[in-house]
């Protein structure tokens, strides 16, 4: 297993990681160590889950679990801010919330620190200062070691790393945001912000909620069991997004390489890109993550990839 220095920090992460959403919902404690053990013994060290996964807690709780007797083997990212109840004080960025945020997935992950604390999405109604400021008191205090955003457009990004570096607080030194061949709107001015500011790059959903592992076929519907059943397949099964899926298969096969092997090899292989954060069912698909970076794409096979995906 290849490992990279998340952004400008010291935090070191597998280039693989493990998106932990599956855990609390479609895998039970027992699904849930045996991925997790799996991992950890293929060298994958990043676990990616949050607050809000697993019907709200579940996914931290089960990881957690997972993780006893290994936790010094384990780098935990979790996040905050999303929704964990009804009403206007169990979500977002506010010194009040975050405290009580932080404490509450310490508990479920059985842990006394988290490694990487992420803001799951901005809050367009609390100053990133009070934020950055809870959250710099939280790496202090020992609770957090780094952190992190997600879901950040370019413009607040810059807000939070200027606040940071201004005030002297503790600087995001991540972005998680939706990135792969079908969609890379984060090129256009994220990925810049990133380079400038000293943020690595985590990508989710890198295979397109498993689009891009090539087992949807056109005219044949979402294969059954997966995300794509539901309405996310509605706006990646088309026509186009299929146009697209046959001229990658056709690189991959030029080059003896499978769909997924192109899709997680191209996402390691771009600027800033820390981790690339893939779920897992099951152990065989964990092995498969793990081995799927390994193919480093010539300039020729990058510009395929380019025309093929269209890039703007």
């Amino acid at each position: 297993m290849e490992y990279r220095h998340l952004g400008r920090s010291g935090l070191l992460v597998s280039a693989v990681g493990i998106g932990c959403n599956n855990f609390g919902g479609r895998l039970d404690e027992a699904g849930t160590a045996a991925v997790v053990n799996a991992a950890l013994d293929l060298g994958i060290t990043l676990f990616d889950t949050a607050d809000v996964y697993g019907n709200r807690g579940g996914s931290e709780e089960l990881l957690g679990k997972a993780l006893k007797g290994r936790r010094r083997d384990a780098v935990i990212a979790s996040k905050f801010a999303s929704p964990m109840g009804e009403g206007p004080l169990w979500k977002g960025g506010s010194r009040r919330y975050i405290v009580d945020a932080v404490h509450d997935s310490l508990r479920r992950l059985g842990t006394d620190y988290i490694d990487l604390y992420q803001m799951h999405s901005p809050d367009p109604e609390t100053p990133i200062e009070e934020t950055l400021r809870a959250l710099d008191d939280l790496v202090r205090a020992g609770d957090v070691r780094y952190l992190g955003n997600s879901n950040f457009t370019a413009a607040q990004a810059t807000e939070a790393a200027w606040v940071a570096k201004t005030e002297h607080l503790t600087p995001f030194i991540s972005a998680q945001n939706q990135y792969n061949l079908l969609d890379r709107r984060i090129e256009h001015e994220l990925v810049g912000v990133c380079g400038k500011y000293g943020l690595g790059i985590l990508p989710f959903f890198p295979l397109a909620s498993g689009f891009l592992t090539g087992k949807h076929r056109p005219g044949q519907g979402p294969a059954k069991g997966t995300r794509l059943e539901g309405p996310m397949g509605q706006r990646i099964l088309t026509e186009g997004n299929y146009d697209t899926l046959v001229k990658l298969e056709q690189i991959a096969d030029g080059a003896g390489r499978s769909l997924l092997e192109l899709a997680m090899s191209w996402l390691a292989q771009q600027p800033q890109v820390g981790s690339v954060i893939a779920g897992a069912m099951n152990p065989e698909q964990v092995k498969q993550n793990a081995a799927s970076i390994g193919w480093k794409l010539s300039p020729d096979e990058l510009a395929a990839i380019d025309a093929a995906t269209r890039r703007s």
